[in-house]
């Protein structure tokens, strides 16, 4: 049952939530979470080719991985520290001096949700089909140097050992990530075949996990009912989830599912749109959650491989003609992390990535760099945005082609579909330049990099090659020395911002609301709810 802002407004809506929650539910409100989504769980399989993003909230919920990531708090909101693993269904994880193996060993008091235990063959399983399966799982895992079932070993009872070829930092992160989920191999195997000897088609609408809760009833794309696991063993301090039961539930608009949790008709709902937060803090009713996302940012990228902007000149003269305030103002409503303005030259002061860059709007310089460029006279071209990025992006554009003409580059405007924009992306043809959003699973500088500024491929903002920013990767990928690495990622940085292949503008926060009572609320790194951090106060 989807439910849209006509239904809301006849007052329909909360009948709905109720009549969908039932009898058992309604006898105790304050041990269900209901949790609004605009987007909707569309598979129980979290590495199923075609999963949603909003499947990653039931999902890290139902099943386990062998680690996890410890939680900090920064500027007084809960956020993942990748940096510290804690268990999961691994008790204890040792990594041997040379950073080649990797031994987990399982908690011995680990159940399925069937009640049989978890088993060193199941994790074996589930690991062969991260590496096997024609699923999102095998690629992200190949970044972090696991691609052969050979790879993992059953080295005794309850203990997993994991060979690499080299000391890869991401191999073991990578194995907190939602695509790494432990799966009862027994169960699943009962529903495989000859055609599908991993259970790809059953496992999407079907569960087979450990996590903290078991999957009550699920109707694909509508709504999604969770009952807690009493037996769980992987959370923090060995505690069961609050919540006896949750309901996740799609609800397209955003005002809709705003104005539900002002009314108490729901708990929780992110994606909640900029222009509305200053009407809700207003009216005082809900709890804003103002989530400062660390592993998302907001780009302008240049083809670098098509005239003018295969010129650095031409790309640091946009980059210093860019209205970057009115931008961060007109698009987020000031709501977020400015990644320009930075003051500093040459060398950054950290190596954290995305970071302010030294970019400020002075089109004296930009008209020198131009006419140093060649381009006295300025040139035409295309700024390019996709559809569903349109509200951000429509006023920039606006304002990018407002600011251009003053150093005689005259832009025209083009709104693609996000599927077109996709395969421009893809295909590097006809895209000069363009906005759009990029995130990675974890928040590490060299990752980044590996993704956005290297190799032929679609995800390369600026179809860009630097074969120093490749030389650094590569030693940043399996450097196990502090110093140098901090090293290798602030001459990446550096590069990146004397080379302008691309342009950061702003990291955009994440606006949810909240009841009142609802507390722990965690940003992690796939920016959905993490059930089993929440509470009800």
């Amino acid at each position: 049952m989807s439910l849209n802002r006509r239904e809301y407004l006849s007052g329909s809506l909360a009948l709905g939530l109720t009549s969908l929650a039932g009898p058992t539910f309604a006898q105790d409100r304050k041990a269900t979470l209901r949790h609004l989504m605009g987007g909707s769980v569309n598979s129980l399989d979290p590495s199923a080719l075609g999963a949603a993003r909003e499947c990653y909230s039931v999902t890290q919920s139902v099943y386990d991985r062998l680690i996890g990531f410890r939680r900090k708090k920064v500027d007084g909101q809960w956020t993942f520290d990748e940096s510290v693993i804690v268990p999961e269904l691994a008790e204890r994880v040792q990594r041997s001096a040379d950073g080649l193996k990797l031994t987990f060993h399982l908690r011995p008091d680990a159940t399925w949700h069937d009640g049989t235990q978890v088993t060193a063959e199941d994790v074996k399983w589930s690991l062969d089909r991260m590496v096997s399966a024609k699923s999102n799982a095998a690629a992200q895992l190949s970044s972090g140097s696991m691609t052969k079932t050979e790879q993992f070993v059953i080295a005794g009872p309850n203990v997993v050992e994991i060979n690499l070829p080299d000391a890869n930092r991401l191999a073991l992160p990578n194995l907190g990530l939602p695509f790494s989920v432990i799966i009862n191999s027994n169960l699943a195997k009962r529903h495989a075949s000859a055609d599908d000897p991993w259970a790809l088609d059953w496992l999407k609408n079907n569960a087979a996990g450990s996590g903290a809760y078991k999957v009550e009833t699920f109707r694909p794309s509508e709504q999604v009912v969770l009952r807690r696991h009493d037996n769980w063993k992987g959370g923090r301090d060995r505690k069961i989830a609050f919540f006896e039961r949750v309901i996740a539930q799609t609800v397209p608009e955003p005002a809709t599912r705003a104005n539900l949790v002002e009314r108490g008709d729901a708990d929780i709902c992110l994606d909640v749109q900029a222009s509305d937060i200053a009407s809700l803090r207003k009216r005082g009713v809900a709890k804003i959650l103002p989530i400062s996302p660390t592993n998302v940012f907001t780009h302008i990228s240049f083809n670098t491989k098509l005239a003018p902007f295969d010129n650095p000149k031409v790309r640091q003269a946009i980059a210093a003609a860019l209205p970057y305030e009115e931008m961060f103002e007109a698009a987020i409503f000031g709501r977020g992390r400015k990644l320009f303005g930075a003051n500093w030259t040459g060398e950054p002061p950290t190596s954290a990535f995305p970071l302010p860059l030294p970019n400020h709007t002075d089109l004296t310089r930009a008209s020198v760099l131009l006419a140093e460029a060649g381009h006295a006279a300025g040139f035409d071209t295309t700024f390019t945005f996709a559809t569903g990025y349109a509200a951000v992006a429509e006023p920039i554009a606006a304002l990018i082609k407002e600011s251009l003409s003053k150093i005689g580059i005259r832009v025209t405007i083009q709104k693609v579909p996000d599927a077109q924009l996709f395969t421009m992306q893809a295909e590097k043809k006809n895209l000069p330049f363009y906005i759009d959003t990029g995130s990675a699973w974890l928040p590490e500088t060299f990752y980044f990099f590996w993704i956005y500024y290297t190799r032929d491929q679609r995800w390369n903002l600026g179809n860009w090659t630097n074969a120093r920013i490749v030389e650094l990767v590569t030693a940043a990928r399996t450097e196990t020395d502090a110093a140098k690495y901090d090293a290798y990622c602030k001459e990446m940085i550096k590069i990146l911002a004397e080379e302008a292949p691309s342009v950061l503008t702003f990291q955009a926060a994440i606006d949810g609301v909240t009841t009142p009572s609802i507390d722990g609320f965690t940003y992690h790194y796939h920016r959905q709810t993490d059930y089993r951090d929440l509470i009800r106060t």
